[in-house]
């Protein structure tokens, strides 16, 4: 498997369809119109694909810059993302990320925004990041990511909770949206599970996570260093 980090203006009509066709199969209720206007809105994608060109996995990317409480941020924000069955063993697009992310620093701070609905996504967050929010030992929401999620996301966004509500959610599909029990033993799924347990109605949880050097996990640092 090989990652790679494209501008959204150059995936091909055939790429996009396999993107489609791998949003279908993983969640519910997703219609080529929805994914051609969340596709359209980001500027970067990441592909993962096979040794025959397929696309295996994407995420697609919204880099951007804005001011808050008179700062200037720049942040980078996570839109559709799945990754096939048969390619989780492969960290090629973990890495294809984390290498993008370090090529987007600057001197102005960057952050991670992200919403999830499955615990593998938000479970990523920890592997590569030592300070991300919430999780189980800082479950308070920081300012700065209560107004970066009402900035985006509007009266859908419940700051009391830090969940997202879309009136027509992107749910997984059975099978894939239940976490197992055998995980729930992990702290950060545990949470997960406890401060989203509408996840498996497409619920969201907004995360925030600075993207510095030194926030990275000696994870991370393996990884670029592959």
């Amino acid at each position: 498997m090989k990652g790679r980090l494209l501008p959204q203006t150059e995936v091909t009509s055939a790429q996009r369809a396999f993107m489609l066709a791998l949003m279908q199969e993983h969640f519910a209720g997703v219609t080529a119109e929805r994914f051609g206007r969340d596709l359209a809105e980001k500027n970067w994608v990441i592909l993962l694909e096979n040794e025959r060109g397929q696309v295996r996995g994407f995420s697609t990317v919204l880099l951007y810059a804005t001011l808050v409480g008179g700062e200037r941020v720049r942040v980078v924000y996570s839109g559709d993302t799945i990754v096939h069955r048969d390619a989780r063993g492969s960290n090629a697009l973990a890495r294809t990320w984390v290498e993008a992310v370090s090529t987007w620093k600057s001197d102005v701070p960057l952050y991670w925004l992200l919403i999830t609905s499955g615990f593998r996504t938000y479970r990523f967050l920890s592997v590569f990041w030592k300070d991300f929010y919430p999780r189980h030992n800082s479950p308070e929401l920081p300012a700065m990511l209560t107004a970066l999620a009402r900035e985006r996301f509007g009266s859908c966004y419940d700051p009391d909770t830090g969940i997202v509500r879309f009136a027509t959610p992107q749910v997984l599909r059975n099978g894939l949206r239940e976490i197992p029990l055998s995980r729930l033993g992990d702290p950060h799924v545990e949470f997960f599970a406890r401060v989203n347990p509408g996840y498996v109605r497409g619920d969201e949880l907004v995360c925030l996570c600075p993207l510095t050097g030194a926030n990275q996990t000696p994870a991370a640092r393996k990884l670029l260093a592959l």
